[in-house]
Formats: structure tokens, sequence, C-alpha cells
């Protein structure tokens, strides 16, 4: 049996989860996912490097721009994992293999078919932010080489989607770690050292990406079990397609409101200037450091609850729920912690723009407290994920964004930009107290 494809006799059994067992999938995925950040931290630090906002403010919309489109193939990741979590808890290697490559087929389709549509996206993000000249200049740099990326992106997430989903952490950490680590090197290099700025910091996405995806084919390619492999007309069969988009179809709606949330608060704080705008997006880089922290054990509750559900075990479903949410917690209290000790320093690391700094500062404490916000909501996505229970999923994110919103635009001519950041923490809470509200009612369905 190759180690890519796991024992069916072991995983059809019901199984105990442990602290090391969380820990053994959620250290090396939040260790991977700090590299995303990271990679954050490097563009921000290399275009603030030239000391103009305009193209940091630019960096910050092209990234949300990118996001917004993305989020919605964010199944071929989320739908991935949690279908092979729930084949490993059948004990079903073949269909672990077979939804692997309807991902990959999906992810290539999908990739093509962006191509000719990243102009319209980008005109269509830029009416909508409604940047001034200089931001709107920088951001068409940038959206208009990262969409190139778009395949090899999209072949990545149902990469990453598979190895989740089987529990394989540490190469999920490798595969993470060389996307990311491939692209601040050249971002350094060509963004910095060569002075392309916002244009090396695209192109340095483009080609990491790019080598990842075909070097992961190739490697699990070569390593599945050929006993286990499924035939053409399963990885094919039209009802498994359908039901794969069907069953995704609410996570994409779901990721779309996410992403929408953090547009919308990008637009909000555009409003503000060029420097709030500037500053916010050097603090939502704090956010993102705590969503991949917090990430590492929606990543554990994700295949552990798939795991449970697939083989029907209420027992180990509950304890991966009460373990996840428990380090989740103590974890995300250390990451706030960290950002009201240090943000000050970090926040001169990523710019030379003085009034960006200072603007960041006044703001520095509501970035802080999105970590505690946000732990429920980092977490109920894991367990949802991993049982595929995309339509609770959707309902709840679509009430918190509506809250958000109303929150945002009704906040924010009293107190400004501190009544947009309370906003943002009001929507991170509620998503994750209304997933938990739901979840024991939701788990008798399964279990009875």
């Amino acid at each position: 049996m190759s180690a890519l494809d796991p024992a069916r006799s072991k995983d059809a059994s019901e199984f105990e989860v442990t602290n090391r067992m969380v820990f053994a999938i959620a250290v090396p995925m939040t260790l991977a996912y700090l590299t995303t950040p990271l990679l954050g931290i490097v563009d921000t630090a290399v275009v603030g490097q030239f000391g103009d906002a305009a193209l940091i403010g630019g960096l910050a919309i092209g990234a949300i721009l990118f996001d917004v489109v993305f989020i919605m193939f964010n199944f071929l990741r989320m739908g991935t994992t949690g279908l092979v979590a729930q084949a490993v808890g059948r004990g079903d290697a073949t269909e672990q293999q077979a939804v692997f490559w309807r991902a990959v087929l999906i992810a290539i389709v999908g990739g093509l078919l962006l191509l000719p549509l990243a102009p319209v996206i980008r005109d269509v993000g830029l009416w909508f932010m409604a940047p001034g000249d200089a931001v709107a200049e920088a951001t068409r740099t940038y959206v208009t080489i990262r969409f190139l990326a778009a395949p090899f992106t999209l072949v990545n997430y149902a990469v990453l989607g598979l190895l989740l989903g089987q529990a394989r952490a540490v190469a999920a950490l490798i595969v993470q770690s060389l996307i990311n680590g491939i692209n601040i090197v050249l971002s350094i290099a060509l963004g910095l050292w060569l002075e392309w700025n916002v244009a090396g910091v695209a192109w340095a996405t483009v080609i990491g990406e790019s080598i990842v995806a075909i070097g992961a084919l190739v490697w699990l390619w070569r390593g599945f079990d050929r006993r286990h492999a499924p035939s053409r007309a399963r990885i094919l069969d039209r009802p498994s397609f359908l039901a794969l988009i069907v069953l995704n179809r609410d996570i994409m709606i779901r990721s779309f409101a996410l992403v929408a949330s953090f547009a919308l608060f990008t637009r909000i704080g555009a409003q503000f200037g060029a420097v709030t705008l500037a500053a916010n997006a050097i603090l939502m880089n704090f956010f993102f450091i705590a969503g991949y922290y917090l990430d590492g054990f929606a990543v554990a509750a994700e295949q552990l609850v798939g795991r449970a559900v697939g083989g029907r075990h209420p027992k180990p479903f509950w304890r991966a729920v009460r373990l996840t949410a428990f380090w989740g917690f103590v974890l995300a209290g250390f990451t706030t912690l960290v950002v009201l000790v240090a943000g000050n320093w970090f926040i001169e690391i990523m710019t030379t723009a003085q009034e960006v700094r200072a603007e960041a500062r006044i703001f520095l404490v509501w970035a802080a407290f999105t970590a505690i916000a946000g732990v429920l909501a980092f977490q109920m996505d894991g367990v949802y994920i991993g049982a595929t229970w995309s339509v609770d999923m959707r309902n709840m994110m679509l009430l918190s964004l509506a809250v958000f919103i109303a929150a945002g635009y009704g906040l924010t001519p009293v107190f400004g930009n501190h009544g947009l950041w309370f906003a943002l923490n009001l929507f991170l809470g509620l998503r994750g107290l209304t997933l938990l509200a739901i979840l024991p009612s939701r788990a008798r369905r399964v279990f009875g």
C-alpha cells in the first residue's frame, strides 16, 4: 500500500481524537499558512520602500480583486478536503484519487476561462473601489500580470485539498512553503532589486505558482497507488461531477461573501484617503497573520470532522470540535498579545512613509483584537467544511455580511475609521457564534 493512499481497514474504523493528533495536523499547517501573511508583509514592504502610499494602496486593492475572483474557486481546496476526508473515513482509497482528478480538471478549465476575463474583472473592480488615479494605475499593473497565474493557482488548490483531506499536513506544508518561498525570493529580487515594484511582485506570484503546480502534479501522479486508481469513466462520471459542483455552490457563495466583506472594508477605507487606505492595508496583515494561525486548527477540524462524518462516528466528531476550539482560543490570545506589544515595530518595518506609520498606530488595537473575534469563525468553518454542510455556512455568512454592511455604513459617518474596524470585528464574531448555535441540531441529523 502506497503512503499516498491510506489503508482501508485502518481509516474505516472508529478512531480517537487526541491533542497529539490535532497538533500533528495543525502545527505544520500553521507554519505553512504563516508563509502567506509573511508573503503579504514582504510584498507590502517591497513596494513600501519606494515611499509612495499609492503603490501600497494599489497592491492592497489588486490583492483584494484577485481574492474576490479566486475565492469563488476555493471549493477546489475546501470541497476536495471534505470529500477526501470523508472517503478516508469510509476507507475508500479509489474515491480519494477520483475526487482529486475531478478537482484538477475543474481547476484547469476554470483557470483558462478566467484569462480572457481578466481585463473586465480588473476594470469592474476599479470602478467599484473608486480609488485615485495613482492607486488605480498600480492596481492595473498588478492585476493584469497576476491573472496569468490563474490555472496554476487553482491546480494548487486541488493539490492542497487532497493532502489536507488525507491528513498529510507535512506534505501540504512543503507545497505551501514552496509556493510562498519562491514568491518571496522573487518578489524581493524583481520588485526591489530590479526596481519593478508592483510589477515585480506580480510576476513573482506567477512564477512561484506555476513551478509548484507542475511539480506537485508530477509528484502526486507518480506516488498514487495504481491498485486503487480510478477508471477514466469514474473520474468523468457526470453525477459525481454534478454532485461536486452542487455541493460546493454554497461554498462558493460563502467564500465570495467573505471576500466581499474585505472588499467593502477596503472600499470604505479608501474614502478616507490614500493614507488611511495604506494604513488599513498594513494593519490587515496582522489579521491575516492571526487568520493563518487559526486556519491551522481549522484544517485539523476539517480532516478530523470529515473523517468522523464519513465513518459515522459521533464521539471523535465532538472531541475534534472541542479540542480545535480550545487551542484556537489559546493561539488567538497569544497572537493578540504579540500584536499589542510589537505592532509598532512591525509597522516601522513595513513602510517608510511617516504619515502612514502615524495613521496605522491609531488603529492598531482594533487589528490586534481581530484574532480573538475570529476564533470561532475559523474553527466553525473547519467543522462545516469537513462535514460538507455548505448550506449552513452560506446562510450564516450572508447573515453576518448583512450585519457588517449595516454597521460599516452606519458607524463610519460618526466614528470614521474606528467605526469601520468595529464593524469588521463584529462581523468576525457573529460568523462563529451563529454557526456554533446551530451545530448541535445539525450533528443530530447525521449521527442521530
